[in-house]
């Protein structure tokens, strides 16, 4: 049965969608650790900050709502400054377009100090930018940023935080709701306020989940007649609204990037789409409780490279079950269960039995950080001694407690000298090698490149910041002078423990450009 196509324009009011380019810079999007800061270095005329030992992880601070009348949405984060430690002009005297290409620009994927900082930058309240307009640029540009680094749940909260009241942060937090489950809240808004997504699948999808299939049945007859949906959206909201009517057919081939609507439509009708080769914030959907274990361990430690995922949850997945295979990621998780056992044991020859297996396997994927952050504490409470004392020691140096580490255990590894002497703040002699040599120059003279001082000169902090992890990266693809003036940068605007941490991480573990 059919009914007349008018009753499609009552059930949902339809209009051409909007014609304007993608916002996003994100091809798939709809549119588009705890120290006291110590021994700061300022620059002349300008206050050390007060860094907070938060940064750490993207943890997800209680979220209070504002009305937006007090408040400019490009002004609005998760975490204040008295958290951050950062000051509320972090980025104001800079403009908005030059902060979102900077922003767009960061490669910090495989650099944990540098993901600490800048989750704490994009999180951060502070003045909006001194060009912020009511389409709110800066904090699409942040959301952007998140969504990249695969932190979809920070992304949702910051944009509930601030009200997705425009149709530019409404596709946003569909996006994340669609990745996180929390759809049905977007649905309900979208149902409300159709205009807020110009998208006629989204509106179609939306009508189907508040249980007006009828209704979604005309819309998306409608939509196609009028040339509003594209050929897969079409034959997948078909099969979505009316499985029966193609069972037995083969379903579209996915597109390489699927929107997140068409990666949930796929799983709605039962072919749910792999999320290894897909963007990083897809992951999120696979640690949700129906996806497999395999599949969650995948998602987790992708996300947890990132600083995505907080190290305890990595650890709630690790430990969920018991491995019933080997090779592979299932080695990694046995090793990871085997040394967990030995710590909560607190037995000594257990820890140093089983602490090589466990650290190479976290080598192998690269989630040393998230280990050392777990366990490099705990490590130096145990009388360890030889080789695993050793181990211990740089796990513990790597981990947000290296300067305490330092201080109890840092003279019985003279080998390890110059990182002891940066774990406390001071310098040794480093020995040779360029990287050693130019991470001294760095703590002995914390005076940062003519570039960014003039940035620092105009008051534009969060800039001048984000030159220097720029700085960072290109030192972590072997310009050593690039990454100790990056590290001078740091200290110079106060962040002692991200210097420290920066300096550390690859002394430790080498270059990872």
């Amino acid at each position: 049965m059919r009914i007349r196509l008018a009753l499609a324009l009552c059930a949902l009011p339809l209009a051409a969608p909007a014609q304007d380019a993608p916002l996003s810079a994100i091809d798939w999007l709809s549119t588009p650790t705890a120290l006291p800061v110590t021994r700061a270095m300022p620059v002349p005329q300008r206050a050390p900050l007060n860094e907070s030992p938060v940064a750490e992880t993207a943890t997800i601070p209680a979220v209070s709502v504002t009305p937006l009348d007090e408040v400019r949405q490009d002004a609005v984060g998760l975490l204040p400054a008295s958290v951050t430690g950062l000051p509320r002009s972090l980025w104001q005297a800079s403009d908005a377009a030059t902060l979102g290409q900077l922003l767009r620009a960061r490669k910090v994927e495989r650099l944990p100090a540098m993901q600490s900082l800048l989750f704490t930058l994009l999180l951060a309240e502070a003045d909006a930018p001194a060009d912020s307009t009511a389409k709110a640029p800066f904090l699409q540009a942040r959301i952007d940023a998140l969504m990249g680094l695969g932190a979809v749940e920070p992304a949702q909260a910051l944009l509930e935080r601030a009200g997705a009241d425009s149709p530019a942060l409404f596709r946003r937090w569909f996006d994340a709701t669609l990745l996180t489950g929390d759809e049905d809240k977007a649905c309900a808004a979208l149902r409300a306020q159709p205009h807020l997504h110009p998208d006629y699948a989204a509106r179609i999808f939306c009508t189907a989940r508040g249980g007006d299939w009828t209704a979604a049945a005309l819309t998306l007859d409608t939509a196609r007649a009028l040339g509003f949906v594209d050929d897969l959206e079409d034959a997948m909201l078909a099969r979505f609204l009316d499985p029966e009517l193609f069972e037995g057919e083969p379903l579209p081939l996915p597109p390489v990037r699927p929107s997140p609507l068409l990666f949930r439509v796929y799983e709605a009708v039962g072919e749910p789409l792999p999320t290894a080769t897909l963007p990083l914030a897809f992951a999120m959907a696979d640690l949700r409780s129906t996806t497999g274990w395999k599949a969650q361990l995948t998602a987790a430690e992708r996300l947890a490279r990132t600083g995505a995922l907080p190290v305890n949850r990595l650890l709630g997945i690790y430990s969920e079950r018991l491995p019933a295979a080997s090779g592979g990621i299932w080695d990694r998780v046995e090793a990871v269960q085997r040394f967990d056992t030995a710590m909560r044991s607190g037995d000594p020859g257990a820890v140093a039995r089983a602490l090589p297996g466990a650290w190479r396997a976290m080598r192998a994927a690269r989630l040393e950080i998230p280990f050392a952050e777990l366990y490099g504490a705990d490590l130096m409470r145990l009388p360890l001694a030889g080789d695993a004392g050793a181990l211990a020691y740089d796990v513990a140096l790597l981990g947000p407690a290296y300067e305490d580490a330092a201080n109890a255990r840092g003279a019985d590894y003279p080998r390890r000298s110059f990182a002891t002497a940066l774990a406390r703040g001071s310098v040794a002699q480093p020995g040779r090698g360029t990287l050693p040599e130019a991470v001294a120059r760095a703590f002995r003279d914390p005076t940062p490149p003519d570039d960014i001082a003039a940035l620092l000169r105009q008051n534009r902090l969060g800039e001048a910041i984000l030159q220097a992890i720029a700085l960072y990266e290109r030192g972590q693809g072997g310009d050593t002078t690039a990454l100790g003036q990056a590290l001078a940068t740091f200290r110079a605007v106060g962040l002692e423990d991200t210097a420290r941490r920066a300096a550390l991480q690859p002394l430790l573990l080498g270059l990872r450009g």
